[in-house]
């Protein structure tokens, strides 16, 4: 008889609570529906249910064998992490749906990839590096200034341009009120009025790059990411996508491995 019809499992102490499960919108995240604050606005809006019934607060706990559904469509437990690079050309937006109708980048992407979400954004005519994942809950660590990865990129500039211009900014500056951090900045090449420079910075704010250089007076014609912290865009060709490997997100995030709690149990246990 099913657990359903009020029968407790034999074995199973009928005392036991049940499993309290993570909070609904940290769910939402690892199955890479959303950010957790995405998630946050998708149950606000009433698309989310548990169980058939409506999510009214992001308080809501899931446990194992609950069922959760996003705007009518079932939600998939949460496969093991993934990490991926792509390489974004310029023209298309870093966003699901675009009011205005632009094409997105992941309305580009392979189908097999599945259901991703991009670790911070680029903008539409900015290309190069984007990091995507099926881990809400990841993307959102990546995305912390905290982690003190660089974000480095090349840029093309038309205008005069100097070292000792560029130099200012690794003291940080202020514009219109809006204070940036600290941004590294050198001249690579000069051809004419056009210099390529190489930019690293940690924040990565909207549009940063843009509105500092052009604060200096500077007009940027092109704009590459070649890399997030550890991860390089290499020779990954436009518009491709390739998986990080499971030994490099061990190695470089930690994912995957065994806690050592858990480990001296297991030794323990093996002991024994």
């Amino acid at each position: 008889m099913s657990d359903d019809a009020g029968e407790t499992p034999e074995g199973q102490d009928q005392s036991a609570p049940k499993a309290r499960g993570e909070r609904i919108a940290k769910y939402l995240a690892r199955a890479g529906i959303a950010s957790r604050r995405d998630a946050e606005k998708l149950i606000a809006e009433g698309k989310v249910r548990h169980n058939g019934k409506t999510v009214e607060t992001p308080a809501t706990f899931i446990a194992p064998g609950d069922r959760v559904s996003v705007e009518g469509k079932p939600v998939q437990t949460a496969e093991r992490t993934r990490l991926f690079r792509h390489h974004k050309p310029d023209g298309v937006v870093t966003t699901h749906k675009d009011p205005q109708g632009r094409p997105t980048v992941f309305e580009r992407l392979p189908p097999a990839l599945g259901r991703v979400v991009s670790v911070g954004r680029l903008d539409l005519t900015s290309e190069g590096l984007l990091l995507l994942t099926n881990d809400g809950e990841l993307a959102r660590r990546l995305e912390l200034p905290s982690n003190g990865w660089l974000r480095r990129y090349r840029v093309r500039v038309f205008g005069a341009v100097d070292d000792k211009m560029l130099a200012q900014l690794a003291r940080g500056i202020t514009i219109e009120g809006e204070v940036y951090g600290q941004i590294e900045a050198g001249i690579d090449s000069r051809r004419g009025g056009n210099a390529w420079l190489t930019v690293s910075l940690k924040e990565g704010k909207n549009r940063e790059i843009r509105r500092v250089l052009q604060h200096l007076g500077l007009h940027v014609s092109r704009l590459i990411r070649t890399a997030y912290g550890p991860f390089q865009l290499g020779t990954l060709p436009k518009g491709a996508v390739e998986e990080v490997h499971p030994k490099v997100m061990r190695e470089q995030l930690g994912i995957g491995e065994v806690p050592a709690k858990r480990r001296r149990r297991e030794s323990e246990e093996a002991i024994a």
